[in-house]
């Protein structure tokens, strides 16, 4: 496919999220894997919501997710600026020669005459929106309104014919005239709107496929009518084909929505999840490299990724499947890349310990045992900070279940067994457990259950044996004679 040009164009309101997310790998996917070109671009003409914070946060964002992207922000272009905000008298330039040719007019209606309308339409059972009452005012009705004091705003003229267009992912739709009415694009103060500004900046900046959200669909009509309006104006070349994506569900089968929790890529981000394992999950929202294959690399999605291989059936978000995965884009890394991810995480804040209590070596030592069993990065400090905290975190819930009648002269045994053991071998600490449940007429597994708890804090962890070899010897015993001390009492 030649000269492929898509858009990534979100506003820079709040967090992003995860579906603003999927979108943009759809849409980056589908440049790379064409050879074609990424237009970032960021929709912030809305003052009252957009703020450079946010801003800032989408550019950290993508780069953290590993997108690139040709032209935008901090790389800049043929087709600069890149921010709407800095493109107004384009826009202002634009509508003119749209009223100038015919192809948009000003309305003077007001909000309750526009609201009476309505409510009578939809009570006589026809449709609701904007009737053309301004479409065609003449002069003298134009300066009457003026007169009183109206401020119009700009209208695009839909043509009366059904517009028809075949969607890259759902097929071919057809919309009649009656149900895409008139529509806005400029405010009456001037202030143009996200109808006119996205087409208009798709057209300039000769985007050859649209890929968006589901939710969009209804806007494509509008669209592609103004495109035909601005290709005779000498504006756009040609009108792109169409994509409309899957909607993310969340939780009661309902659209994922900036409010709810796991919609945030913080989230994400701060739990330590890998944008690998983030990113081959929501791959998967509406796309599959193979029926029989949900584990793959962001290469192995670009080489195959083709848009109308897109599932237009709405998709639901299973944050326990995206954690499953991102376990296992966890077990891929090679050892010095997990250990240098984790850094963040065993480090303040997060870190529990005072800094001069960590201990690179047995850092380096227990990490191999630790990356088999983590889902996100985030809980390696809780699986590890028995190493480094004086004394070891004691889960209550987890002492009570471990520390059953008896477990005191389990742990006198086992204590004398360990002490006797060679600590250069988890399997002759292992031996030395397992001898002491013989003793007590326990098998492994609740030998070893009081023993963690005294050493480690929790029921659950890293491999016992290896754990103990790498805290120590004199570490150990002191925490199982702790542990003693305090069944004693």
């Amino acid at each position: 496919m030649a000269n492929v040009r898509v858009r990534f164009c979100p506003s820079p309101t709040g967090n992003p999220h995860v579906g603003l997310v999927r979108t943009a790998l759809f849409n980056w996917a589908f440049a790379r894997h064409n050879e074609g070109t990424l237009v970032f671009r960021i929709e912030d003409t809305d003052a009252a919501r957009d703020s450079e914070e946010s801003y800032d946060q989408l550019l950290d964002s993508m780069r953290w997710l590993g997108f690139d992207w040709d032209e935008g922000p901090e790389i800049g272009g043929p087709h600069a600026p890149y921010r709407q905000s800095q493109r107004m008298d384009i826009y202002a330039d634009v509508a003119a020669k749209l009223l100038d040719a015919g192809h948009a007019y000003r309305c003077y209606c007001s909000t309750e005459e526009l609201d009476t309308r309505r409510d009578a339409a939809r009570a006589a059972g026809k449709p609701s929106g904007y009737d053309g009452h301004c479409r065609d005012l003449s002069a003298g009705q134009k300066a009457a309104y003026e007169a009183e004091g109206r401020k119009p705003i700009v209208r695009f003229r839909m043509p009366d014919e059904a517009i028809t267009f075949d969607d890259l992912v759902r097929g071919e739709i057809t919309y009649l005239p009656e149900n895409v009415p008139d529509y806005g694009i400029v405010r009456a103060n001037g202030a143009p709107l996200y109808t006119l500004v996205n087409p208009v900046d798709d057209a300039l900046m000769e985007i050859t496929h649209v890929l968006r959200g589901e939710d969009l669909l209804s806007s494509t009509p509008r669209q592609i009518a103004l495109y035909k309006a601005l290709t005779e104006l000498g504006i756009a070349k040609e009108t792109p084909a169409f994509g409309h994506l899957p909607y993310v569900m969340g939780e009661g089968n309902k659209k994922l929505s900036k409010r709810d929790p796991e919609s945030s890529l913080n989230l994400y981000r701060e739990r330590g999840f890998l944008p690998e394992g983030l990113l081959n999950y929501l791959s998967l929202l509406g796309w599959s490299l193979a029926a029989d294959r949900d584990i793959f690399s962001i290469d192995e999605m670009v080489a195959a990724f083709d848009v109308t291989d897109v599932n237009p059936n709405p998709a639901r978000f299973d944050l326990k499947k995206c954690e499953a995965i991102n376990a296992d884009h966890i077990r891929m890394l090679d050892v010095k890349d997990f250990t240098e991810r984790c850094a963040p995480w065993l480090r303040a804040p997060f870190a529990p310990w005072a800094p001069e209590d960590f201990d690179e070596a047995q850092w380096q030592a227990i990490a191999p045992h630790a990356q088999s069993r983590m889902k996100v990065l985030s809980e390696i400090t809780d699986n590890v900070d028995f190493l480094f905290l004086p004394e070891p975190a004691v889960d209550e819930a987890s002492w009570t279940k471990a520390m059953k009648e008896g477990s005191d002269a389990l742990l006198r045994t086992a204590r004398e067994k360990l002490e006797a053991a060679d600590w250069t071998s988890p399997e002759s600490l292992k031996e030395a457990v397992l001898a002491a449940g013989e003793e007590h007429g326990l098998k492994l597994g609740k030998a070893q259950a009081p023993v963690r708890v005294a050493v480690t804090g929790r029921t659950v962890g890293l491999p016992l044996f290896e754990s103990l070899e790498i805290l120590g010897k004199e570490k150990t015993l002191a925490r199982v004679d702790a542990a003693l001390e305090r069944l004693a009492v």
